[in-house]
Order: structure tokens, then sequence, then C-alpha cells
């Protein structure tokens, strides 16, 4: 039995990317899943998370994890400067932290501008990655934010949370 085709819907809008650093390297993030973006304060960690989460914060009564995007892409952590920001997404309805070296600017990008991303030239795993696309002389690598936060890292907090050996980290 033959199935139809299921096809995207296409859009000649462009969509708008928030534009983060990460080393030397810039990223864009959907402005549709950015919800705030905070200076850098400390987080309670959490007992046997990733590394690359660093823990939670209490954001106006949610409890929110925060993740070092340098650490969840494989790269060496950096000592948090003023500069250093989190950015807050929501994510299937889910809101969680990615941090940050700088926030750099919104950027709008054309559909037909968007390129799959070669597999080598990059310092992250590609499977984080949408497609990249120059805007003037830059070159922006856009994330995709639904993968960052694994289900079952997410379920892995959840359970976590209610562990009493949680602590301040700067």
């Amino acid at each position: 039995m033959n199935q139809p085709a299921i096809s995207a819907i296409a859009t000649d809008e462009a969509a708008q990317y928030l534009t983060v650093n990460l080393g030397n390297e810039e990223y864009g993030v959907d402005i549709l899943a950015v919800r705030e973006i905070r200076g850098w304060t400390a987080v309670t960690r959490i007992p046997q998370a990733p590394s690359y989460v660093l823990g939670v914060l209490n954001l106006r009564g949610a409890i929110v994890p925060v993740l070092d995007l340098r650490l969840r892409f494989g790269l060496t952590r950096e000592e948090y400067t003023a500069t250093t920001v989190c950015v807050i997404v929501m994510v299937a309805g889910r809101q969680f932290g990615i941090v940050v070296d700088a926030v750099s600017d919104v950027v709008e990008v054309a559909p037909g501008s968007v390129r799959p991303v070669p597999d080598m030239g990059t310092t992250v795993d590609t499977e984080y990655l949408k497609g990249l696309t120059s805007v003037g002389e830059r070159m922006v690598l856009l994330l995709d934010v639904d993968r960052l936060l694994q289900p079952q890292d997410a379920q892995m907090l959840e359970a976590a949370l209610a562990s009493p050996e949680a602590k301040a980290v700067a």
C-alpha cells in the first residue's frame, strides 16, 4: 500500500536568529525559542547530572535546568566573565538555559540562504545544527535547540530535583 508523501510547508518569510558567541564561532538560536537573556548567576548543582548540565536556577518560581554550551559541544570550559550570559529557551513546553560566552545581535535569515552543515570544519557535532548561513562577512551556525537537552537528561533532572544533596555553584 502506497503512503502519500508528506511535504514540509515552505515559507518565504525570513526567520530571525539571536546570534551568540562560543569561542571563535558564532551560533544562531531561533528567536521564537528565546524567552530571556540573563547575566550569569550561580546555579544549584544537581547530583549525578551530565557534566554539561551545570544545575538549575529558580526563574520566577520555575525550576530551569542550565547547560554550559561549551561542555555540551565537547569544548573546554572557560572562566565566566562579565559577557557570559544564560539564554533561556523554550523547547517542547520546557524551559532551559544555555550558557554562552556572549550575545551578539539578532539577524534575519532568508530560508534560501541556509546551507547544510559540512561534516568537517566545525568544533561542534553536527547533530546540534540545523544549517549554516552567511551574514555579511560572518558565518553563522544555526543551532537546533530541540536537540540540546535530550529527553533522558530532562527525566534524570526531574528525578534528581528531589535530592537534598543540591548545592550552589558559581
